[in-house]
């Protein structure tokens, strides 16, 4: 980036403003503590434990501390508060730097922008070289304030509430999102967070932990965070896949789901995990891993009830380099799982979750009451996750196992609360902040056997998965 003399003059405004700060930072923090903790327990919500993470902008250290890296380094304009930052927190590292000309020599897992973005001289310059920082599968995590506060927090440094600020750039969530366009970087998820930025019993957590997050009312939330990632490119590489198959009462369907996989990418395996069938359907899949030398058939029997219970044992078991659900009833149609390769293979998204709602759908394929609930529930999930998701009941879901490893060692989080498995992927998906793309598909009628739906049973534990998904990822 070449610099202006005028930016320059501006630069060291900046770095001279917060030198002069850098003796009170503390004491604002503890003015502001409601607004502070508010955005440390999100941060924390976002980046797990033990990665490496760089803060820019990162002040006194107390943020990425709070994060507690396996690798920690902070960036910041002035001087005074890298000198602070690092007696404080001496297991971190700290830089003297500007985001426009950063120079570092390491990739970091996340990088993170809280509160510093509307004081970069060059938006676009700054997120451009952060590439030089990032992997593939780096996040970059932004936050800022809303502009419709401005009034109120100029008031609040007149009155000596808030800690004064220069004058910044004025950028909405919209602002941000198009400049990490710009700057090559896709979106992954955005979120508003904190109505009422002041630390009152009962009042705060009412405002905070419930209005905040109601349509229109939370468009006047104080902070705004975006998730984003480096824009991928199509990749040369081949992958294996194993698609696992949970059956349970399905013997019609099992040399069918054999014969329709096509070959995509390169090794296959296929995993039937039978659900203590009565049909016959264990002896017809060993009669078909007989029949079929030339493919990769495992047979398991799942240990407890539940579509979920058979995926996470056949996941558990699995070699391929991606995960595949392909449910039984051939619903929805093998030939299809390229689409799905293809769309995680080329990297364009890293959970891809299957749609059933977009194309016209054969006639008993889908009853009219599991339509308007599919309708209803994916309305409410993409709130949730705050990434577009049409359909959350399609049972084709594809991941890479390395993501699938770290959600179960984040599943702790969530618990066993799921016994479909549709949401503890996407849950988990959301929190690992994965970017979710659907692939449209044709939903077929079934052909041999019946559902194994119990529609208002089911709909009931759907319901209360909904509200448990309000308390674990919003109102956190």
């Amino acid at each position: 980036m070449i610099m202006t003399l005028q930016t320059k003059e501006k630069l060291e405004a900046s770095r001279e403003h917060f030198n002069r700060l850098a003796s009170q930072r503390a004491y604002w923090r503890h003015k502001a503590g409601a607004y502070y903790e508010d955005q440390a327990r999100y941060f924390q919500f976002l980046v797990p434990q033990g990665l490496r993470v760089l803060e820019v902008g990162s002040s006194l250290g107390n943020l990425l501390a709070a994060l507690k890296p396996s690798r920690g380094v902070g960036v910041d304009l002035s001087e005074a508060m890298v000198n602070e930052a690092a007696r404080q927190h001496p297991s971190l590292e700290f830089h003297v730097s500007d985001a426009e000309t950063l120079e570092l020599r390491e990739r970091f897992d996340v990088v993170i922008l809280a509160d510093v973005i509307g004081h970069l001289q060059d938006v676009e310059a700054a997120l451009t070289r952060l590439h030089r920082v990032c992997t593939a599968r780096t996040r970059i995590i932004v936050s800022n304030y809303n502009y419709l506060w401005e009034p109120v927090l100029r008031l609040g440094e007149k009155i000596g509430m808030k800690m004064p600020q220069r004058e910044q750039s004025w950028l909405s969530p919209a602002d941000i999102v198009n400049l990490l366009h710009l700057s090559d970087f896709e979106v992954v998820k955005t979120e508003r967070r904190l109505l009422f930025p002041k630390r009152i019993p009962v009042l705060s957590t009412l405002f905070n932990k419930f209005l905040a997050h109601l349509p229109l009312v939370n468009k006047l939330c104080l902070c705004h965070y975006v998730v984003a990632r480096p824009r991928v490119r199509d990749t040369a590489d081949i992958f294996s896949t194993t698609i696992v198959i949970p059956c349970r009462n399905e013997r019609g369907n099992i040399e069918a789901a054999v014969q329709r996989i096509p070959p995509f990418g390169g090794h296959q395996e296929i995993i039937f995990v039978d659900g203590h069938s009565t049909d016959g359907t264990p002896e017809e899949i060993q009669r078909v891993m007989a029949a079929y030398p030339g493919r990769d058939i495992r047979f398991l029997v799942q240990d407890g009830t539940g579509k979920g219970d058979a995926v996470r044992k056949g996941f558990a078991q699995a070699k391929g380099d991606i995960l595949m659900i392909l449910d039984a009833d051939l619903t929805v149609p093998p030939e299809d799982l390229p689409k799905f390769y293809d769309a995680i293979a080329s990297g364009k998204g890293e959970f891809i979750n299957g749609c059933r709602l977009v194309y016209p759908m054969e006639s008993q394929a889908m009853r009219v009451l599991n339509l308007l609930a599919n309708k209803l529930f994916s309305m409410a999930f993409s709130w949730l996750l705050n990434q577009r998701i049409k359909d959350t009941l399609c049972g084709t879901k594809v991941l890479f196992r390395r993501d699938y490893e770290r959600l179960v060692t984040n599943r702790q989080y969530f618990g066993d609360f799921d016994p479909f498995g549709d949401f503890d992927l996407l849950f988990g998906a959301s929190k690992l902040n994965l970017h979710i793309l659907e692939v449209p598909i044709r939903y077929q009628d079934r052909t041999y056997g019946s559902t194994n739906i119990q529609r208002f049973t089911h709909g009931w534990l759907l319901l209360k998965m909904t509200i448990y998904g309000f308390f674990r990822l919003k109102a956190v």
